[in-house]
């Protein structure tokens, strides 16, 4: 149960029973009404902004719409105050009862805690992440994106969105050229041909020398005696799928698996780029123009001083119309990415949602302009840009990948500490935001850690439940069996405090999916497991809070199943980070 909401549902409803009773205009708009957290643990557990926003329409004066409702709201079972605030907000307290039967759902729900139905009926939701060029490994930069990609869909598909996960293929345009060339080399020397140094402008990295010697050791030197226009396009599909298969072996090590892969050359092929602009034509959003250059930064590579086929993308937001054909009638990377999301559209995507390097800011703008125009607003795109990640080791930048060439790979990183603890310090910066990976931290058994302050809390609770078991004759920890404790033993504040913030899960999935934020969920097991190790330091202070105590079977009873609903919550979360929660820290 998603608590806020239910009390929303409340407020409303009193706020109709007010209206049919002629002490509020009947309908009202209760659309802006809300239920939170207050700003101040100490004003309450929930605060509703009712009478500010009924205030107006109503012809009334807040205060007076406030104490009417908060008295209303005190005859509800659960509540055990409603104080009046400020210009009219309503803090309410709720029963101890009402805790702990948010524990009891919690038992009952099982990892299952926090699923629900807020984005059912929404239409499918797309979200494409990674989708690097197909030149070489993914880096530590890619594995930033792959990690915000990937736990988004999974925070998405727990609050009911119907989900799908897309990697987008840059297959097409002189990059791949310049890998085929570069992997043509690497198979002359396979050949035993000195090649000498790789030339300035290909891939330098060893990741290749395989790809040459697979060709050659297929071919001979069947290459070797033709032109290339003979051989490009088999250097070309043979090293991107090859690269695609390394792509995603890696992807599989960090534990992601999309569901669609959509190349960018077979796109083209199919004339979607062509339909794009019959389409945009047809509406009257394309005409031939000359652009100003950019002011005081380079120009992009699709700006020339010549006219040009131009989308009125500033008809739909953008800062300048957006160039679709060269002067030489090649299409611009644009028209082949707004082709991309024309498919998508056309698949039954209403909601689209980029994961997009941070040297992707320029095109936010251009893409969700255009997403608007080949849908006629009936879809939505949202970019999420990843900032760099800096990886350090012991405070120095960690040296390059000699098999990348001139970085770091995404599988460096995971040899180095693990899928876990790169998928969880990924998401302890908002994806805007710079961040530094240091190796060492990221691996010591410290609170400064977050990857192993939250494991080390699951472990504990792990820990407890097993030796209540041992210790406590007739004792089962089971979830099942602690569901029947007797749990208003649950008394003390430090024990309320620790439940309430477990009851406040549901509600921090369906709002991270909502904002498409998965760091909050990050964010949330820390402030989790903060509150958990405090009522276990305080217990081991105070005998009376202790977790377990031989003598009284039933508080024992009552605080396992407050563990076990702890470390469910914490397994919960984690799941949606896609991390296993370790039983012992060794």
């Amino acid at each position: 149960m998603n608590l806020f909401q239910h009390f929303q549902a409340e407020v409303i409803r009193q706020i109709e029973a007010m209206a049919a009773e002629g002490a509020l205009p009947g309908g009202l708009d209760t659309s802006r009404v809300g239920v939170e957290p207050p700003r101040e643990a100490s004003h309450g557990d929930v605060t509703t902004n009712a009478a500010m926003v009924l205030a107006k329409p109503a012809g009334m004066k807040p205060r007076d719409i406030a104490e009417t409702l908060a008295d209303r709201l005190l005859a509800l079972d659960d509540v055990t105050a409603a104080e009046v605030a400020g210009p009219g907000f309503i803090n309410l307290r709720l029963a101890d009862g009402f805790w702990h039967a948010r524990l009891m759902e919690i038992l009952a729900a099982g990892r299952a805690y926090g699923d629900s139905d807020f984005g059912a009926g929404t239409g499918k939701v797309n979200v494409e992440y990674v989708s690097a060029n197909p030149t070489g490994p993914l880096h530590v930069a890619h594995a930033r994106g792959a990690v915000v990609g990937d736990v988004l869909a999974r925070l998405l598909k727990k609050a009911g969105y119907d989900v799908t996960t897309e990697y987008y293929i840059n297959d097409a345009g002189a990059q791949v050229e310049v890998l085929a060339t570069s992997a043509y080399l690497r198979y002359c020397q396979a050949l035993g041909e000195d090649i000498g140094e790789i030339p300035d402008g290909m891939y330098p990295g060893e990741y290749l020398i395989p790809v040459g010697k697979a060709i050659a050791d297929a071919d001979g030197d069947k290459w070797r005696h033709v032109d290339e226009d003979t051989w490009l396009p088999h250097f070309r599909e043979f090293t991107v799928r090859e690269m695609m298969a390394q792509v995603r072996e890696d992807l599989a090590a960090l534990g992601v698996e999309q569901d669609v892969f959509t190349s960018e050359k077979e796109l083209v092929a199919a004339g979607a780029v062509d339909g794009v602009y019959k389409t945009l034509s047809e509406r009257d959003l394309i005409y031939t123009g000359v652009l100003e250059p950019p002011k005081g930064k380079p120009p992009p590579d699709d700006w020339e001083p010549r006219p040009q086929a131009l989308f009125r993308a500033t008809q739909f937001g953008d800062d300048v119309d957006r160039p679709l054909k060269k002067s030489d009638g090649s299409w611009t990377y644009f028209a082949n990415d707004i082709a991309n999301h024309l498919d998508k559209y056309k698949r039954g995507f209403t909601q689209m949602i980029d994961i997009f390097g941070a040297d992707h800011g320029g095109y936010v703008k251009r893409m969700k302009a255009a997403v608007t125009a080949v849908s006629e607003g009936k879809a939505e795109l949202d970019i999420k840009l990843c900032q760099m990640v800096h990886l350090m080791k012991d405070g120095e930048p960690m040296r390059m990948s000699k098999r990348a060439g001139n970085f770091v790979t995404l599988r460096d990183l995971i040899d180095e500490v693990g899928k876990d603890v790169v998928r969880f310090l990924m998401l302890t910066r908002k994806s805007d935001s710079q961040m530094e990976f240091d190796l060492v931290k990221a691996v010591e058994q410290s609170r400064e850690n977050p990857v192993f302050y939250v494991q080390y809390a699951h472990a504990r609770c792990r820990s407890v439940l097993r030796s209540a078991a041992e210790e406590i004759s007739g004792l089962d920890t089971s979830a099942e069996a602690l569901a029947g404790a007797d749990l208003s033993l649950l008394t003390d504040p430090a024990e309320l405090d620790l439940i309430k913030v477990m009851a406040a899960w549901p509600r921090t999935v369906d709002q991270a999916a909502e904002a498409h934020e998965p760091h909050r969920i990050a964010f949330y097991l820390n402030d989790l497991v903060s509150g958990f190790h405090a009522l276990w330091n305080k217990g081991n202070d105070d005998t009376g809070l202790r977790f377990l105590q031989a003598d009284n079977a039933d508080v024992t009873r009552a605080r396992m199943a407050m563990v076990q609903a702890t470390a469910t919550v914490i397994a919960s979360g984690l799941d949606v980070l896609g991390v296993v929660p370790v039983e012992e820290l060794r």
